[in-house]
């Protein structure tokens, strides 16, 4: 999953979340059930699947306007689909106001459209509680397209502070140095952004080098070549770390890097569930459940979380707590064979216990 997926995924239920705090859990299972599917679409980039089942959930509750609605205008914006996103996003601000996440969405819309006046009104106000880490990014980029220089300067110098890794910013700023005269910062601002595009390309290709030898090498050997990846202060770069162990089979190897990711991205749902399931997938039950279950309850609508949630109760012997979490998660996917067969095995074994019908 692309950091810029992991931002509006917890975008959208953030703003949910801040605008309608008391907001319950859907009561048609149908309507869930579509949800999760949508979710699920989002998850592997499927966005004309995600906006169909996003479409089916509201036809069914038009009211879901931030649990559906948001997110729908975000896979339309994905599928390059500019005017049904501006008018899905303008619904969205009709019913929640001038919120940050959505004033966001508009101004990189009027980007694409070169309205760089309307570009400037919406980010600037995106600004008052910045959603993503490139917010001033694309504002500076609109004040430079509309000649204020000065303004552009802040906010691209501000972006640059706010994302260091991204050489989009001192490429601009670059060309911004360049129109105000001042070649020597230019210069050495172009510098960074070929450096920083260079970094990129030697994280691909340690990538590539940690993926063979873990295929080729000796554990021993992977290791080595596999560590040149690790970064303390990148969740990025440790995330596929711990992804590539763990697709290779190395799960302990994996839990360093993953816990190191979950701690410098905890807004973020996959960094949680990446390190939940590799606890999980260790037998590590009890360490699985603080990260899952914190995931899980301020997350509610994503059904890997529930799931997960749902599998390591059980495993600690907490039938009567899993049942309701496994029952929401197949309300989310009820086409989960496995979730629908772990609901009735508890079903089964809660029922005698309780006396419940």
């Amino acid at each position: 999953m692309s950091w810029r997926k992991l931002w509006w995924i917890s975008a959208w239920i953030v703003l949910a979340a801040a605008v309608f705090p008391g907001m319950t859990l859907l009561a048609q299972d149908t309507a869930q059930a579509h949800l999760g599917r949508a979710y699920d679409a989002l998850k592997l980039d499927r966005y004309e699947e995600a906006a169909a089942e996003f479409r089916a959930a509201l036809r069914l509750d038009p009211t879901l306007t931030m649990r559906a609605r948001f997110p729908l205008a975000v896979a339309l914006f994905q599928m390059k689909d500019t005017q049904a996103a501006r008018q899905e996003f303008e619904a969205v601000r009709r019913a929640a106001g001038d919120h940050p996440n959505i004033l966001y969405y508009l101004g990189r819309l009027d980007l694409l459209d070169q309205n760089f006046t309307a570009a400037t009104q919406h980010l600037t106000g995106a600004m008052a509680n910045p959603p993503f880490p490139d917010t001033a990014y694309h504002l500076g980029f609109a004040c430079l397209k509309q000649g204020d220089l000065p303004a552009a300067e802040k906010w691209l110098e501000q972006a640059e502070q706010a994302n260091p890794s991204d050489p989009a910013v001192p490429y601009q700023l670059g060309l911004l140095y360049r129109k105000l005269g001042r070649e020597a910062e230019a210069k050495d601002a172009m510098a960074r952004s070929t450096g920083l595009r260079q970094r990129d390309a030697e994280v691909s290709q340690l990538r590539h080098d940690c993926a063979d030898k873990l295929d080729h090498a000796s554990r021993e050997e992977a290791h080595a070549a596999c560590s040149r990846l690790y970064d303390a202060h990148d969740a990025a770069k440790l995330t596929v770390l711990g992804t590539l162990y763990g697709q290779h089979g190395d799960l302990e190897a994996a839990l360093d890097p993953l816990r190191r990711a979950a701690e410098l991205a905890p807004q973020s749902p996959q960094m949680q569930y990446n390190l939940a399931f590799t606890y999980y997938e260790l037998t590590r039950f009890a360490d699985a459940l603080p990260p899952v279950q914190k995931a899980a309850e301020r997350w509610p609508d994503i059904f890997q979380l529930s799931s997960l949630y749902g599998m390591v109760l059980v495993k600690l012997g907490r039938e009567n707590d899993a049942l309701p979490v496994l029952r929401h998660a197949h309300q989310l996917n009820p086409d989960d064979a496995r979730i629908s067969d772990l609901l009735n095995r508890t079903e089964a074994q809660v029922k005698p216990a309780t006396g419940r019908p």
